[in-house]
């Protein structure tokens, strides 16, 4: 299993086709960064989900403290460059530097250097989602000071 860690979002899909391809994929661990981890589509709330994918061999891990705040998700929405886009990802960027937050970063990072690791959210295209910015900031502590990958 290639250690590592990519992003997925399951808008369009199916828990099912989506664990399949997630185990065809190596995915040893998805972590799932909603805040809550409720949906309408069958099969991608905390419960259901966490069993297909185990009956996947995969593991599940909710961190909740990696949840985009309800009144934060419009601004996904807008392009990065935008005042709103901006404003809503500096506001994600500081809640990534709480200490629960952190905490879980790291857990994530110890993870993924052992195994290829999922971050799961809703929002198909990452650049419309926080989890960008949850990659960004894992891929930095895997790099570490120096840069080079760890």
């Amino acid at each position: 299993m290639t250690a590592g860690i990519v992003g997925v979002g399951y808008q369009g899909a199916t828990a099912a086709g989506l664990a399949g391809w997630l185990a065809d994929s190596g995915v040893g661990t998805l972590v799932d960064v909603r805040l809550t981890p409720l949906s309408r589509k069958p099969g991608f709330s905390k419960r259901a989900w966490a069993d297909i994918l185990r009956e996947h061999g995969i593991g599940y891990l909710h961190l909740p403290a990696l949840g985009n705040p309800k009144d934060n998700r419009a601004g996904f929405a807008d392009a990065p460059e935008t005042p709103a886009g901006r404003e809503a990802r500096d506001r994600y960027r500081a809640l990534l530097r709480t200490e629960p937050a952190s905490a879980a970063l790291g857990e994530i990072a110890a993870l993924a250097a052992e195994q290829r690791v999922a971050l799961l959210c809703f929002e198909q295209s990452e650049d419309h989602c926080h989890r960008a910015e949850v990659l960004r900031a894992v891929r930095a502590r895997l790099e570490g000071p120096t840069g080079a990958a760890t």
